[in-house]
């Protein structure tokens, strides 16, 4: 006697629909807590088999809660699910709840790999600093922009330079001060907070064996090297190194029907912020000239430049940094510089 069991997560309440031998048994809503679900799912579905629910905000809080106690938690692909989804004429939470619960039963949905919190603690870390240093830039843009208007051209200049030029510039007109001045305090305020998470996150990388390996990576710093081991976790996960370009969408994309066939661009699938990272490093590696970044790598992307151009040459070095970054956690072994580029 197995039970199937379809959660529509919402940040309120979470439709629950279960399902036996073909039949729905029995249907309701719970409010969005873990525990409360479990207690509901064990009153209900005694004998539950999978329950499964979408990739979402809430995703990675569930599946850990909910795996704890003891419920067979399965996190699908939303992409993938919502297509099954939308063919419901009716679309309410309480539909979308049987439908998840159906492609549980019949086992049509694809199971998505939920990271650990170990290893979403250490996104977090790369994502609060990113968006502290978005923020910063935008406020310095703002300055400019904003004095701009008044003819007050601020020279080029980061940090303490930019500072003394504002304040410079600011000198004898307290009407503009008494706006601008604020604003530069918010500036220094965010780009102290960004600092702040910089070193936890030299911290992080200098405790982390894995981290330091890929480092050795020429163009890869620990920002990257952080970002690149929480996304992977475990080598293992990938059965091929290859196949990490793909997960990573620097891939390109096919369509193919009857007598038409074509290569698109990238697919862009997957984080996009490591993909993002990666293609940084790539410009890195091919722009820098020392002798740390010469490597049989970095002809080949030379080389591929001459041919088909900077950016694709550099998304093309940025997918082979992907695939050797995940054959050297595979290995344990340092970059080989002289090891070839085809991979």
């Amino acid at each position: 006697m197995n039970q199937y069991i379809g959660l529509d997560v919402s940040l309120k309440d979470t439709a629950i629909s279960i399902r036996e031998d073909g039949k729905r048994i029995w249907r309701g809503k719970c409010p969005s807590d873990p525990k409360l679900l479990a207690q509901m799912i064990r009153k209900h579905a005694p004998y539950a088999r999978r329950v499964v629910f979408e990739t979402g905000p809430l995703s990675t809080w569930f599946f850990h809660a909910l795996t704890s106690e003891g419920v067979p938690a399965i996190c699908i692909e939303a992409r993938h699910a919502q297509k099954v989804l939308s063919e419901t004429l009716n679309k309410t939470d309480a539909n979308d709840a049987d439908g998840l619960a159906q492609l549980a039963e019949a086992g049509f949905y694809k199971a998505v790999r939920v990271k650990a919190f170990d290893n979403m603690l250490t996104r977090t870390l790369v994502t609060a600093r990113h968006q502290l240093l978005r923020i910063s830039t935008q406020l310095g843009n703002q300055i400019r922009g904003l004095m701009k208007t008044f003819g007050l051209i601020i020279p080029k200049g980061t940090g303490r330079v930019f500072d003394s030029n504002v304040r410079g510039l600011l000198h004898g007109n307290e009407g503009l001060a008494r706006i601008i001045l604020p604003l530069l305090d918010a500036w220094h305020d965010v780009r102290k907070r960004a600092a702040e998470l910089d070193r936890r996150l030299l911290a992080v990388a200098r405790e982390s064996h894995t981290t330091r390996l890929l480092m050795t990576i020429p163009g890869i710093g620990a920002v990257t090297a952080l970002s690149y081991v929480a996304a992977i976790e475990d080598p293992e996960n990938f059965r091929t190194s290859r196949s990490v370009g793909a997960w990573l969408g620097l891939t390109t994309r096919r369509y193919q029907s009857g007598e038409v066939d074509y290569d698109g661009h990238i697919s862009r699938r997957g984080d996009n912020h490591l993909r993002g990272l990666l293609y940084e490093a790539a410009t890195a590696l091919l722009t820098r000239t020392s002798a740390r970044t010469e490597s049989s790598l970095k002809s080949w992307g030379l080389k591929l430049r001459e041919r088909l151009g900077f950016k694709r040459a550099a998304v093309a070095v940025a997918r082979k940094l992907a695939v050797i970054m995940h054959s050297m956690l595979k290995t344990g072994e340092v970059f080989n510089a002289s090891a070839s580029a085809t991979v």
